[in-house]
């Protein structure tokens, strides 16, 4: 029998899919549900409560729900990546006009104090904008965020993972990208809270890193394409630029699982940039460079 995980994703994982119409998942004897979560307190809310059992998250969720004790639930835990999953998938500022046009608007954000918003932070500025120049607003998780960007509700906002297609598909373009501004980069990791669902989650782990290769080998091209359009709303076009998308060295699947540590060496920068924490005078981010920590899984920190 098939052991049964719950699983909390923001947008709907094509990858998570594709692995199950390959037969990766039930090779390593897991039925995996999926959850959506409407933000990512809500997504943490529900891993410590034990309601999900693995979550497809920011790798800065990771960091702040295991180091700082101001995160947005006011508690933290033994959280931890057990694999990295992509480095962005198109991560990118999207604006509904030009950045000049952008001063004075709502930029849209999962919470103010999130990695994408750090992210979002970081490339505002490299556009010419600082924090002063518009409003930040919590509108919850990417396809929230892309209704409300379309809908006029916010003037931009960071998308990725299929949503930026739906964005471009609409007419907007990125202003600034995170692939190319702040490399090395991770946006999706898969994550637990301690120990009692990690076995688990290696299994998944194993199973969508088999699938990450096969797509990058271009063994599962029909399937990522039937996927994407089923799951995200893509069109046939639009599809085939997400299976572009997943293969993308600098944006695309981590094929191997690894988490670096360079790439997480950029999301504490961005912490200490945007959102210096010290306790008694101590970074509290610090303790995340260290390979042995136990944020990363031994076999990935390096």
């Amino acid at each position: 029998m098939p052991i049964g995980i719950t699983l909390g994703t923001f947008t709907p994982s094509v990858l998570l899919r594709v692995a199950r119409r390959a037969g990766h998942l039930a090779d390593v004897g897991l039925e995996v549900t999926e959850t959506a979560v409407p933000s990512s307190p809500a997504q943490f809310d529900a891993l410590l409560a034990g309601a999900l059992d693995a979550v497809l998250t920011s790798p800065d969720n990771v960091l702040a729900y295991r180091y700082s004790p101001t995160n947005p639930l006011r508690r933290t835990a033994d959280a931890r990546i057990v694999s990295a999953v992509d480095r962005g998938l198109g991560l990118a500022l999207y604006g509904r006009s030009d950045a000049a046009g952008l001063r004075g608007g709502r930029f849209g954000v999962d919470v103010p104090e999130s990695g994408f918003a750090f992210a979002m932070y970081a490339l505002a500025e490299s556009v010419g904008l600082g924090p002063g120049d518009y409003d930040v607003v919590a509108l919850g998780s990417t396809p929230r965020r892309l209704q409300a960007l379309l809908a006029g509700e916010c003037e931009a906002t960071m998308l990725n993972a299929g949503n930026e297609l739906h964005a471009e598909a609409a007419g907007l373009r990125p202003l600034a990208t995170a692939g190319e501004a702040l490399a090395p980069y991770l946006g999706t990791v898969l994550a637990v809270v301690g120990t009692a669902r990690l076995a688990v989650a290696d299994r998944l782990a194993a199973a969508l890193i088999r699938t990450s290769s096969a797509v990058a080998d271009g063994r599962l091209d029909a399937a990522v394409v039937a996927e994407a359009s089923e799951a995200l709303g893509l069109p046939g076009g639009l599809a085939e630029r997400y299976l572009a998308r997943l293969r993308d060295p600098t944006e695309g699947l981590v094929t191997d699982g690894v988490a670096d540590i360079e790439s997480i060496r950029t999301l504490v920068g961005l912490r200490r940039r945007y959102r210096p924490e010290a306790v008694d005078g101590v970074d509290v981010f610090a303790p995340a460079l260290d390979p042995a920590s136990g944020l990363l899984p031994a076999h990935a920190a390096r």
